[in-house]
Protein backbone atom coordinates (compact mmCIF):
# COMPACT_ATOMS: atom_id res chain seq x y z
CA UNK A 1 0.00 0.00 0.00
CA UNK A 2 1.18 3.37 -0.89
CA UNK A 3 -0.09 6.56 0.93
CA UNK A 4 0.86 9.64 -1.21
CA UNK A 5 -0.29 13.45 -1.11
CA UNK A 6 -0.36 16.59 -2.78
CA UNK A 7 -1.59 20.54 -2.17
CA UNK A 8 -4.11 22.64 -2.99
CA UNK A 9 -3.38 26.03 -4.82
CA UNK A 10 -4.68 29.54 -4.89
CA UNK A 11 -3.82 32.26 -7.36
CA UNK A 12 -1.59 34.91 -5.80
CA UNK A 13 -1.35 37.02 -8.91
CA UNK A 14 -3.02 37.18 -12.84
CA UNK A 15 -6.09 34.95 -13.03
CA UNK A 16 -7.92 35.90 -16.14
CA UNK A 17 -5.33 37.44 -17.52
CA UNK A 18 -3.00 34.59 -17.76
CA UNK A 19 -5.41 33.32 -20.09
CA UNK A 20 -4.50 36.29 -23.04
CA UNK A 21 -0.50 35.29 -22.45
CA UNK A 22 0.26 37.54 -19.02
CA UNK A 23 1.67 35.71 -16.12
CA UNK A 24 -0.12 34.14 -13.40
CA UNK A 25 1.70 32.84 -9.98
CA UNK A 26 0.13 30.49 -7.45
CA UNK A 27 1.44 29.58 -4.13
CA UNK A 28 0.63 25.85 -2.87
CA UNK A 29 -1.56 25.63 0.66
CA UNK A 30 -1.95 23.56 3.23
CA UNK A 31 -4.67 21.86 2.97
CA UNK A 32 -3.98 18.73 0.62
CA UNK A 33 -5.62 15.78 -0.90
CA UNK A 34 -4.43 11.89 0.56
CA UNK A 35 -4.50 8.59 -2.10
CA UNK A 36 -4.21 5.75 -0.97
CA UNK A 37 -3.36 3.18 -3.36
CA UNK A 38 -3.47 -1.04 -2.77
CA UNK A 39 -3.82 -3.97 -5.25
CA UNK A 40 -7.45 -4.97 -5.18
CA UNK A 41 -8.58 -8.57 -5.33
CA UNK A 42 -12.02 -7.57 -5.25
CA UNK A 43 -11.50 -5.75 -8.60
CA UNK A 44 -11.27 -1.54 -9.25
CA UNK A 45 -12.46 -0.23 -6.27
CA UNK A 46 -13.04 3.74 -5.17
CA UNK A 47 -13.32 4.53 -1.52
CA UNK A 48 -14.59 1.29 -0.70
CA UNK A 49 -16.87 1.17 -3.90
CA UNK A 50 -17.24 0.06 -7.68
CA UNK A 51 -14.58 2.76 -9.97
CA UNK A 52 -16.81 4.87 -12.18
CA UNK A 53 -15.09 6.26 -14.57
CA UNK A 54 -17.83 8.61 -15.68
CA UNK A 55 -17.87 9.67 -12.16
CA UNK A 56 -14.32 9.80 -11.68
CA UNK A 57 -12.63 11.26 -15.01
CA UNK A 58 -9.61 12.27 -13.42
CA UNK A 59 -8.47 9.35 -11.74
CA UNK A 60 -9.24 7.44 -15.18
CA UNK A 61 -6.99 9.29 -17.00
CA UNK A 62 -4.70 8.98 -14.36
CA UNK A 63 -4.71 5.31 -14.12
CA UNK A 64 -5.01 4.71 -18.28
CA UNK A 65 -1.84 6.72 -18.78
CA UNK A 66 0.15 5.19 -16.02
CA UNK A 67 -1.08 1.80 -14.59
CA UNK A 68 -3.95 -0.05 -17.36
CA UNK A 69 -2.16 0.21 -20.19
CA UNK A 70 0.70 -1.41 -18.74
CA UNK A 71 -1.76 -4.62 -17.62
CA UNK A 72 -1.48 -2.94 -14.14
CA UNK A 73 -3.43 -4.92 -11.83
CA UNK A 74 -6.74 -3.81 -10.24
CA UNK A 75 -6.41 -1.05 -7.10
CA UNK A 76 -8.40 -0.07 -4.54
CA UNK A 77 -7.87 3.48 -4.50
CA UNK A 78 -8.75 5.97 -1.60
CA UNK A 79 -9.16 9.73 -1.85
CA UNK A 80 -9.63 11.81 1.54
CA UNK A 81 -9.10 15.79 0.98
CA UNK A 82 -8.54 19.03 3.29
CA UNK A 83 -9.89 21.26 0.92
CA UNK A 84 -13.48 22.97 0.51
CA UNK A 85 -15.10 21.16 -2.60
CA UNK A 86 -15.66 22.83 -6.22
CA UNK A 87 -14.01 26.15 -4.44
CA UNK A 88 -11.48 26.44 -7.44
CA UNK A 89 -8.69 25.35 -4.75
CA UNK A 90 -7.01 22.71 -7.52
CA UNK A 91 -8.28 19.45 -5.89
CA UNK A 92 -8.37 17.75 -9.18
CA UNK A 93 -4.77 18.47 -9.74
CA UNK A 94 -3.62 17.47 -6.32
CA UNK A 95 -5.64 14.07 -7.12
CA UNK A 96 -4.01 13.76 -10.74
CA UNK A 97 -0.39 14.87 -9.21
CA UNK A 98 -0.79 12.24 -5.99
CA UNK A 99 -1.66 9.66 -8.11
CA UNK A 100 0.69 9.87 -10.07
CA UNK A 101 3.53 9.77 -7.30
CA UNK A 102 1.70 6.73 -5.83
CA UNK A 103 1.97 4.75 -8.77
CA UNK A 104 5.48 5.85 -9.53
CA UNK A 105 6.20 4.25 -5.95
CA UNK A 106 4.21 1.10 -6.21
CA UNK A 107 6.24 0.48 -9.31
CA UNK A 108 9.46 0.90 -7.29
CA UNK A 109 10.19 4.58 -7.72
CA UNK A 110 11.55 5.74 -4.54
CA UNK A 111 9.77 8.50 -2.75
CA UNK A 112 12.69 10.61 -2.45
CA UNK A 113 13.55 9.78 -6.98
CA UNK A 114 10.16 11.13 -7.90
CA UNK A 115 10.65 12.56 -11.30
CA UNK A 116 9.10 16.30 -10.67
CA UNK A 117 8.48 17.73 -14.04
CA UNK A 118 7.39 14.24 -15.45
CA UNK A 119 4.84 14.10 -12.70
CA UNK A 120 3.46 17.14 -13.53
CA UNK A 121 3.33 16.55 -17.55
CA UNK A 122 1.55 13.76 -17.15
CA UNK A 123 -1.14 15.26 -14.46
CA UNK A 124 -1.65 18.05 -17.12
CA UNK A 125 -2.08 15.90 -20.03
CA UNK A 126 -4.76 13.89 -17.94
CA UNK A 127 -6.45 16.56 -16.53
CA UNK A 128 -6.75 18.11 -20.22
CA UNK A 129 -8.22 14.74 -20.83
CA UNK A 130 -10.40 14.63 -18.12
CA UNK A 131 -11.57 18.23 -19.00
CA UNK A 132 -12.58 17.65 -22.83
CA UNK A 133 -9.10 19.42 -24.03
CA UNK A 134 -8.46 22.86 -21.98
CA UNK A 135 -6.12 22.98 -18.76
CA UNK A 136 -3.66 24.79 -17.89
CA UNK A 137 -0.47 23.38 -16.38
CA UNK A 138 -0.62 26.19 -13.29
CA UNK A 139 -2.74 23.90 -11.31
CA UNK A 140 -0.55 20.48 -11.84
CA UNK A 141 2.65 22.11 -11.68
CA UNK A 142 1.99 23.90 -8.24
CA UNK A 143 0.35 20.74 -6.75
CA UNK A 144 3.78 18.91 -8.24
CA UNK A 145 6.10 21.52 -7.39
CA UNK A 146 4.95 22.91 -3.96
CA UNK A 147 5.94 26.81 -2.96
CA UNK A 148 5.18 29.23 -5.88
CA UNK A 149 4.70 28.35 -9.17
CA UNK A 150 4.91 31.38 -12.11
CA UNK A 151 3.26 30.49 -15.41
CA UNK A 152 3.51 32.23 -18.34
CA UNK A 153 3.90 32.08 -22.19
CA UNK A 154 7.47 33.19 -22.16
CA UNK A 155 10.63 32.59 -19.93
CA UNK A 156 10.43 35.09 -17.09
CA UNK A 157 13.73 36.61 -15.53
CA UNK A 158 12.07 37.12 -12.37
CA UNK A 159 11.88 33.48 -11.55
CA UNK A 160 13.61 30.21 -12.26
CA UNK A 161 12.55 28.65 -14.84
CA UNK A 162 11.69 24.69 -14.39
CA UNK A 163 9.99 22.95 -17.68
CA UNK A 164 7.82 23.77 -20.90
CA UNK A 165 4.23 22.51 -20.93
CA UNK A 166 1.96 22.07 -24.22
CA UNK A 167 -0.96 21.13 -25.59
CA UNK A 168 -3.11 21.46 -28.64
CA UNK A 169 -6.62 23.18 -27.44
CA UNK A 170 -8.92 23.45 -30.20
CA UNK A 171 -6.33 22.85 -32.96
CA UNK A 172 -3.98 25.65 -31.94
CA UNK A 173 -0.92 24.59 -30.10
CA UNK A 174 -0.70 26.33 -26.60
CA UNK A 175 3.00 26.89 -25.13
CA UNK A 176 3.56 27.66 -21.57
CA UNK A 177 6.42 28.01 -19.18
CA UNK A 178 6.24 26.70 -15.91
CA UNK A 179 9.36 28.65 -13.17
CA UNK A 180 9.61 28.12 -9.47
CA UNK A 181 9.51 31.96 -7.26
CA UNK A 182 12.08 31.29 -4.22
CA UNK A 183 10.44 32.14 -1.04
CA UNK A 184 12.73 33.85 1.33
CA UNK A 185 12.30 32.68 4.98
CA UNK A 186 10.80 36.33 5.86
CA UNK A 187 7.63 35.04 4.06
CA UNK A 188 6.58 32.88 7.05
CA UNK A 189 5.75 36.04 8.82
CA UNK A 190 2.47 36.34 7.31
CA UNK A 191 -0.23 33.86 6.76
CA UNK A 192 -3.24 33.20 3.97
CA UNK A 193 -6.63 33.33 5.36
CA UNK A 194 -9.01 31.39 2.63
CA UNK A 195 -12.44 32.35 2.65
CA UNK A 196 -14.88 30.29 0.56
CA UNK A 197 -18.17 31.42 -0.54
CA UNK A 198 -19.75 28.48 -0.16
CA UNK A 199 -20.41 28.41 -4.41
CA UNK A 200 -18.18 27.04 -6.64
CA UNK A 201 -16.89 29.86 -9.45
CA UNK A 202 -17.94 28.99 -12.72
CA UNK A 203 -15.02 29.26 -14.80
CA UNK A 204 -15.89 28.62 -18.30
CA UNK A 205 -18.81 31.12 -17.74
CA UNK A 206 -16.35 33.89 -16.24
CA UNK A 207 -13.83 33.26 -18.81
CA UNK A 208 -16.33 33.47 -21.12
CA UNK A 209 -17.58 36.71 -19.99
CA UNK A 210 -14.43 38.23 -19.73
CA UNK A 211 -13.85 37.50 -23.97
CA UNK A 212 -17.07 38.65 -24.32
CA UNK A 213 -16.04 42.19 -22.85
CA UNK A 214 -13.05 42.36 -24.24
CA UNK A 215 -14.53 41.99 -27.82
CA UNK A 216 -17.43 44.70 -27.05
CA UNK A 217 -14.29 46.87 -25.92
CA UNK A 218 -10.92 45.94 -26.74
CA UNK A 219 -9.74 48.96 -24.97
CA UNK A 220 -10.17 47.25 -22.01
CA UNK A 221 -7.31 44.93 -23.27
CA UNK A 222 -5.19 47.59 -20.91
CA UNK A 223 -6.79 46.00 -17.71
CA UNK A 224 -4.87 42.18 -18.92
CA UNK A 225 -1.97 44.16 -19.41
CA UNK A 226 -2.15 46.08 -16.13
CA UNK A 227 -2.86 42.53 -14.69
CA UNK A 228 0.00 41.37 -15.87
CA UNK A 229 2.50 44.34 -14.78
CA UNK A 230 0.88 43.69 -11.34
CA UNK A 231 1.56 39.97 -11.33
CA UNK A 232 5.29 40.53 -12.23
CA UNK A 233 5.84 43.84 -9.30
CA UNK A 234 4.12 41.37 -7.09
CA UNK A 235 6.46 38.27 -8.18
CA UNK A 236 9.37 40.90 -7.51
CA UNK A 237 8.31 41.45 -3.71
CA UNK A 238 7.37 38.14 -3.15
CA UNK A 239 10.73 37.06 -3.94
CA UNK A 240 12.28 39.62 -1.73
CA UNK A 241 9.90 39.01 0.97
CA UNK A 242 8.85 42.38 1.21
CA UNK A 243 4.68 41.68 2.59
CA UNK A 244 3.42 45.31 2.24
CA UNK A 245 4.63 45.61 -1.34
CA UNK A 246 2.90 41.76 -1.81
CA UNK A 247 -0.76 43.12 -0.36
CA UNK A 248 -0.43 45.93 -2.61
CA UNK A 249 -0.25 44.22 -5.43
CA UNK A 250 -2.97 41.76 -4.26
CA UNK A 251 -5.66 45.04 -3.67
CA UNK A 252 -4.83 46.09 -6.94
CA UNK A 253 -5.45 42.78 -8.78
CA UNK A 254 -8.55 42.62 -7.13
CA UNK A 255 -9.86 45.73 -8.09
CA UNK A 256 -8.50 45.25 -11.85
CA UNK A 257 -10.52 41.82 -11.52
CA UNK A 258 -13.66 43.86 -10.17
CA UNK A 259 -13.52 46.07 -13.38
CA UNK A 260 -13.67 43.24 -15.46
CA UNK A 261 -17.38 41.81 -13.60
CA UNK A 262 -15.75 38.66 -12.50
CA UNK A 263 -15.88 39.19 -8.82
CA UNK A 264 -19.19 39.27 -6.87
CA UNK A 265 -20.96 40.39 -3.56
CA UNK A 266 -19.77 37.80 -1.52
CA UNK A 267 -16.31 37.69 -2.47
CA UNK A 268 -16.15 41.53 -2.30
CA UNK A 269 -17.62 41.35 1.47
CA UNK A 270 -15.36 39.06 2.48
CA UNK A 271 -12.17 40.98 0.98
CA UNK A 272 -13.82 44.20 2.69
CA UNK A 273 -13.89 42.39 6.01
CA UNK A 274 -10.35 41.27 6.17
CA UNK A 275 -8.82 44.41 4.97
CA UNK A 276 -8.28 46.03 8.03
CA UNK A 277 -6.53 43.47 9.37
CA UNK A 278 -4.91 42.59 6.32
CA UNK A 279 -1.54 43.62 3.65
CA UNK A 280 -3.84 42.61 1.36
CA UNK A 281 -6.84 41.01 -0.08
CA UNK A 282 -8.01 39.67 -3.30
CA UNK A 283 -10.40 37.07 -5.03
CA UNK A 284 -8.32 33.94 -6.01
CA UNK A 285 -9.17 31.54 -9.06
CA UNK A 286 -11.81 32.49 -11.88
CA UNK A 287 -14.27 34.28 -9.55
CA UNK A 288 -18.22 34.13 -9.71
CA UNK A 289 -17.71 32.76 -6.67
CA UNK A 290 -15.16 30.44 -5.31
CA UNK A 291 -13.06 31.68 -2.92
CA UNK A 292 -11.14 34.66 -1.32
CA UNK A 293 -7.63 34.89 -0.13
CA UNK A 294 -5.80 37.55 2.49
CA UNK A 295 -2.14 37.98 3.45
CA UNK A 296 -2.33 38.89 7.00
CA UNK A 297 -0.27 38.83 10.21
CA UNK A 298 -2.86 38.24 12.64
CA UNK A 299 -4.85 35.20 10.53
CA UNK A 300 -7.21 34.72 13.35
CA UNK A 301 -8.38 38.30 13.50
CA UNK A 302 -8.98 38.03 9.65
CA UNK A 303 -10.36 34.38 9.51
CA UNK A 304 -12.81 36.11 12.70
CA UNK A 305 -13.66 38.79 10.57
CA UNK A 306 -14.44 36.84 7.14
CA UNK A 307 -16.63 34.09 9.18
CA UNK A 308 -18.71 37.49 10.51
CA UNK A 309 -19.87 38.01 7.14
CA UNK A 310 -20.50 34.42 6.27
CA UNK A 311 -17.07 32.88 4.74
CA UNK A 312 -15.64 29.45 5.91
CA UNK A 313 -12.20 30.20 6.44
CA UNK A 314 -9.06 27.94 6.43
CA UNK A 315 -5.37 29.45 7.71
CA UNK A 316 -2.28 28.69 5.38
CA UNK A 317 1.65 29.12 5.06
CA UNK A 318 2.07 30.96 1.44
CA UNK A 319 3.76 27.64 -0.50
CA UNK A 320 3.53 24.69 1.33
CA UNK A 321 5.64 21.48 0.48
CA UNK A 322 4.41 19.72 -3.10
CA UNK A 323 3.75 15.84 -4.04
CA UNK A 324 5.19 13.52 -1.40
CA UNK A 325 4.75 10.02 -0.48
CA UNK A 326 3.68 9.59 2.62
CA UNK A 327 4.01 5.86 3.74
CA UNK A 328 4.71 3.19 1.57
CA UNK A 329 4.59 -0.94 2.75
Amino acid sequence: MVLSSAPGKCILFGEHAVVYGQPAVAVAIDARIQVSLEESDSGWLIDGMSFDKQRHPHLDAMLKRMWTGDGGRPLSVNIESELFGAAGLGSSAAICSAVAAGLLNLRGTPADELPLSGIATTAHLAEAEAQGGRASPIDTSTATLGGAVLVSDKKETLADWQYTRDLRIDGQRRTWEVHKVELPQSISEASLVIGFSGRPGPTAQMVAKVAALLSNEPERMADIERIGNVTRAGTTALSLGNLQAVGIAMNECHRLLQGLGVSDDDLDRMVDAALPSSLGAKLTGAGGGGCMIALTTEPRRTAEEIELVGGRTMVSRLGAPGVRIETSD
